[in-house]
């Protein structure tokens, strides 16, 4: 058997034991992850977490060591899951977003995965190697000065990227972010109907039965038990106005079952309500590889566990982030919000517009690396993560940051073969249960 074939077998082999179960269930769902993935070398790196945590869990890491290993992690840190959210303390926030995949385990697999993404975004930009690595060290340098700077100060959980203190595309984000309004969002997805507002019919949603309709109302109400008691609302709020089906999220989570909920809001103003989401909670890459029974036991369910994920990971998360279980599977539950704008890398074509952007992103990823330890409410990390980073990386900044840019240019290299191996794979119909067309 040829390398090639070796590793396609590896990429299907993996593939199929993170989603072949959907062949199953929903064959057209998994079919259109895969058409979506075959778009390009990024997209396919977008949807393949399970495959990169596969590799970098046989990779010697001179970095990690007891603490070090046991980090809070996003799980799928690449450049397109950054952007804006309206945080619970009522500023705006650029950070991380997308928690599908948060899990603890060692704090490398974030900045591997980001700089293979960087590694994939600049090639497909045309910029050289040079170029790569500049962005790839920035972003590292970066990283490892807002560690520092946590060590030193002990403000991570203040620390944020906001209005008052960014400039270029991240500034312009935030701005944009302010202007959203929940009014513009209502009118998205609803309309008023003998003075009260319900859902529309429309592209990405179905109407429900009345069977799973009484599921999800039943999920609805487990639900409200799990929102803590220092961020719930009056009783008013939660008031349940509507439910649809939902269609039409990302790459990650095509196939999985998800719902919208209209629900009163603060006030009885038709222009207060609110749209929560509810979709199944997604197995976390990194809890295929890291064989920890007491991680794997802290969590009722994935739905449970990518909530308690972004409580750790952001120090002022959505007040209204909780979750549930229909017919014993868990899904989070969070507000569908006007304020979450995610970063475009269209309009970034030249390193020098790039550069800034990368250093934000480096400090947005230590700030969560952070702020998810023994100061924040999750009990999983109960150790300083920054003194623990810190500690691993010594005085060898030089050779951590060229670390980082050797297996990011290296990987980056290797999706876009392995891109042309899924290609051809799933042309060829060598993916178990799914065919290339119906």
């Amino acid at each position: 058997m040829s390398d090639d074939e070796d590793r396609e077998a590896t990429i299907v082999g993996c593939l199929d034991e993170a989603f072949g179960w959907l062949a199953e269930t929903d064959a057209d769902a998994l079919r259109r992850k895969y058409r979506k993935m075959a778009a390009d070398p990024f997209a396919f790196f977008r949807g393949t977490a399970p495959l990169f945590v596969a590799d970098v869990a046989d990779l010697e890491d001179d970095w990690l060591d007891d603490r070090t290993s046991r980090i809070w992690i996003h799980g799928d840190l690449h450049a397109e899951n950054f952007g804006t959210y309206l945080a619970g303390d009522g500023r705006f926030v650029f950070d991380v977003n997308d928690f599908d995949e948060a899990y603890v385990g060692p704090f490398t697999w974030d900045l591997r995965r980001f700089s293979a993404s960087m590694a994939l975004l600049g090639w497909q930009k045309a910029l050289p190697d040079e170029a790569i690595t500049r962005l790839v060290e920035r972003y590292v340098r970066a990283y490892l000065e807002q560690v520092e700077s946590f060590v030193d100060a002990g403000d991570d959980v203040e620390f944020g990227l906001r209005l008052d203190n960014t400039d270029g595309p991240v500034h312009d984000l935030l701005l944009a972010s302010r202007l959203a309004t929940r009014v513009d969002l209502l009118a998205e997805h609803t309309r008023i109907v003998d003075h009260e507002r319900e859902f529309r019919d429309g592209f990405g949603t179905r109407a429900l039965a009345v069977d799973e309709l009484a599921h999800v109302a039943s999920a609805y109400t487990g639900y409200l038990d799990t929102i803590p008691d220092d961020r719930r609302m009056t009783d008013l709020a939660y008031q349940l106005k509507g439910i649809i089906g939902a269609y039409g999220f990302g790459i990650g989570s095509a196939g999985l079952p998800a719902y919208n909920l209209l629900i009163e809001g603060p006030t009885e103003a038709l222009q207060n309500d609110v749209i929560l989401s509810l979709k199944q909670g997604n197995v976390a890459a990194a809890s295929r590889v890291v064989d920890d029974d007491h991680i794997r036991d802290y969590f009722d369910h994935h739905g449970h566990r990518t909530a308690v994920s972004q409580r750790a990971l952001q120090a002022h998360a959505d007040p209204l982030l909780g979750h549930t279980e229909i017919d014993g599977v868990g899904f989070v539950v969070s507000e569908l919000s006007p304020h979450e704008h995610d970063l475009q890398w269209d309009d970034l074509t030249e390193p020098e517009q790039m550069l800034p952007v990368v250093r934000d992103l480096g400090r947005a990823t230590a700030k969560i690396h952070c702020v998810s330890d023994s100061d924040s409410d999750q009990t999983l990390v109960e150790f300083q993560t920054e003194e623990a980073i810190m500690d691993a990386v010594g005085d060898d900044h030089d050779g951590f940051v060229a670390d980082l840019v050797e297996f990011g240019l290296g990987y980056g290299e290797q999706a876009r073969t392995d891109h042309r191996l899924f290609v051809d794979a799933f042309r060829g119909e060598r993916i178990p249960g799914l065919t290339a067309t119906k």
